[in-house]
C-alpha cells in the first residue's frame, strides 16, 4: 500500500481533494514555526522603541530589567546624538527679515552667534572662514552671518566686524570692531576661546591660546634683557 505521507504527485492531488488527509509535519518544522509566530506577535526590547519600552515596561521579567536599562540608556544617548547632529553643522546667510525669527525666537535652550560682515573686509572673510570650522566642530550652537547693513540698517563699517551672541533670545555677548578681534592675526582657536567664555561653545581647549603666545613673547623679552648683574659689572669696567 502506497504511504500517505509520500512525497508524489498523486499523494498531493489526493490532499486537495480531501481523500487524504493533510502531510504530517516534522517536529522540527512545528518548533520553527512556533518560534516564528512568537517572535511576529512578541518584540522583543531591542527592536523597540523608547515609546515602545515604555508603554510594555510591565510585561519584561525582571531579570530583564537591568539590561532594558542599558538599551534604553543607549539608544538614549543614540538619540540625543543625532538630534544634535542634525541641528546645525553650517554658518548660514540672514537679512534682517529672519532676525527675530531666527535670532529672538531660535528656541529652548539654543545659543545663537551671529556675525554682522561686509564683503570686502578681509578680517569679516577671515572670521566667516573660522565660523565656518567652528559651525562644523559645535553643531549644537546655531551660527548665523548676515551683511550689516542688511540686518540694521546704517551700522557703520567701522564697527566691523561685529559678533553678537544670544542665548534664548537675550544677549550675552558682543565683540565689535577689529581691535577687539586682534587684527588678521585672529586664529580659530583664539576665536573659540572667546566664544566658550561667552557660553556659546563647549571648549575642549584647557586654556586660552593667545595667553600661551603673551607668555612667550614675554619670555622672549626677558630673555633678551640684560642681566642686571652682567650690567653693573660692565658699568663698572
Amino acid at each position: 500500500m502506497q504511504d500517505p505521507n509520500e512525497d508524489t504527485e498523486w499523494n498531493d492531488i489526493l490532499r486537495r481533494k480531501g481523500i487524504l488527509p493533510p502531510k504530517e509535519k516534522p517536529e522540527e518544522d512545528e518548533e520553527e514555526e512556533q518560534i516564528i509566530q512568537q517572535q511576529s506577535i512578541v518584540k522583543t526590547y531591542e527592536s523597540m522603541t523608547l515609546d515602545e519600552l515604555e508603554e510594555n515596561e510591565d510585561e519584561f521579567s525582571e531579570e530583564d530589567e537591568a539590561a532594558i536599562e542599558m538599551y534604553r540608556q543607549k539608544r538614549l544617548a543614540e538619540w540625543k546624538a543625532n538630534q544634535i547632529k542634525n541641528v546645525f553643522g553650517e554658518v548660514n546667510e540672514i537679512s534682517g527679515q529672519d532676525y527675530v525669527q531666527e535670532v529672538n525666537k531660535a528656541g529652548s535652550g539654543i545659543w545663537v552667534v551671529l556675525h554682522l560682515y561686509k564683503p570686502g573686509i578681509p578680517l569679516c572673510t577671515l572670521i566667516n572662514q573660522h565660523l565656518s570650522e567652528l559651525a562644523r566642530k559645535f553643531p549644537q550652537t546655531k551660527f548665523l552671518k548676515s551683511i550689516s547693513t542688511t540686518c540694521i540698517p546704517n551700522y557703520p563699517d567701522r564697527n566691523l566686524p561685529t559678533i553678537f551672541v544670544y542665548h534664548e533670545g537675550e544677549m550675552k555677548a558682543q565683540f565689535i570692531g577689529p581691535l577687539v578681534f586682534g587684527g588678521m592675526n585672529l586664529k580659530c582657536d583664539e576665536l573659540e576661546w572667546r566664544l566658550s567664555e561667552s557660553g556659546a561653545v563647549k571648549t575642549d581647549l584647557e586654556e586660552n591660546p593667545k595667553k600661551q603666545i603673551q607668555d612667550q613673547l614675554l619670555t622672549s623679552i626677558r630673555c633678551s634683557m640684560p642681566n642686571r648683574k652682567d650690567s653693573d659689572e660692565s658699568d663698572e669696567d
